[in-house]
């Protein structure tokens, strides 16, 4: 990939409603514009269209970017690109030369979330509890948004980073107390699989809200991800107030388990747009006490730092890794 300090990099993290567009140099982001993808019929027309309003369309443009990253949410195996829940498909080298850059790389959306930890600064994270990072030690990131993302970063012996790309955002929730196995009992009678994503994350939050309430005999209401989040913090719904609760457990649970499965000694970090909107809550819940409540494996597990991440757009500094950013 050709590369030219001189030049921003162009990245992408395209959604199935939004694609957010922006130039980054180093760590610096600027220029961003949020486009609705409906309203483009390609990847390319839509790229093209950003670049046009901010005045950079023309080859040859000075300060126009020679190298572009797009995160996207969906399996990315190839050249060949197609969308999860959004009807564009691509060709990777075909976008790179429509829009006239040397080097174009696409990437799966929480790869690029991954990705963004080494480039974090104190300032973007926040620390859950105890612990310490071992240097050079791996790093597991989570992410609980829309769905529940998982992966792991691998240290390179060139000081560059590995994402590990998986699908561990639906491996079979399993419950600790008697109150998770009634309400994880309860949404297996609607999903035929009971995953991890099913509670944690934006929609699973309705659904513990939600089960929640029909384990107690009332009827739920029909809130948003949103509003069960604003209730719990304002204590205004019981309920809401144990859904959120009974998920923080839970992901500390799950953030446990991934630890001890890639000996992440290099710290476990909580991305996503669920868990920094709980603030506080989130902070003091049995989040971390479920993080090491792993028997015989509580000693290996207390060292490592659980943090959660708070810059507001870390897919940037992701792909802007993943271009190959110095």
């Amino acid at each position: 990939m050709t590369r030219d300090s001189a030049s921003p990099i162009l990245v992408a993290d395209i959604g199935a409603t939004n694609a957010r567009f922006g130039l980054i140099d180093g760590r610096v982001i600027r220029e961003v514009r949020i486009l609705r993808c409906a309203e483009y019929p390609s990847l390319e027309s839509a790229a093209s269209a950003y670049l046009a309003a901010v005045g950079l369309a023309e080859t040859g443009t000075p300060g126009r970017p020679r190298r572009g990253a797009f995160a996207v949410a969906g399996p990315v195996t190839g050249d060949h690109v197609a969308m999860t829940n959004l009807v564009w498909e691509f060709s990777t080298g075909r976008v790179r030369d429509a829009l006239g850059l040397d080097g174009l790389a696409v990437i799966n959306d929480f790869t690029a979330v991954a990705l963004s930890v080494p480039r974090l600064d104190a300032d973007d994270r926040r620390q859950v509890g105890e612990g310490a990072p071992r240097p050079g030690g791996v790093i597991a990131v989570l992410g609980p948004g829309s769905g529940l993302g998982m992966s792991g970063l691998i240290p390179g012996a060139d000081g560059r980073w590995s994402a590990l790309s998986g699908e561990g955002g639906h491996v079979t929730m399993a419950p600790i107390s008697d109150r998770e196995s009634a309400v994880l009992g309860q949404l297996r009678k609607r999903f035929q699989h009971v995953s991890a994503e099913r509670v944690l994350s934006g929609p699973g939050l309705v659904n513990l809200f939600e089960a929640l309430s029909i384990l107690d005999g009332r009827e739920p209401a029909a809130l948003t991800p949103a509003q069960v989040t604003e209730s719990a913090i304002s204590a205004a719904n019981p309920h809401c107030v144990e859904a959120a609760e009974m998920f923080c457990a839970m992901l500390g649970t799950v953030a446990g388990n991934l630890a001890l499965t890639l000996g992440a000694h290099g710290g476990v970090y909580i991305a996503g747009g669920v868990v920094p909107k709980l603030g506080p809550l989130f902070t003091h819940s049995r989040f971390r006490k479920r993080f090491l409540e792993k028997g015989r494996m509580h000693d290996f597990l207390e060292p490592i730092p659980t943090y959660v991440v708070t810059h507001e757009l870390p897919a940037f500094l992701g792909l802007a890794e993943a271009a190959g950013a110095a």
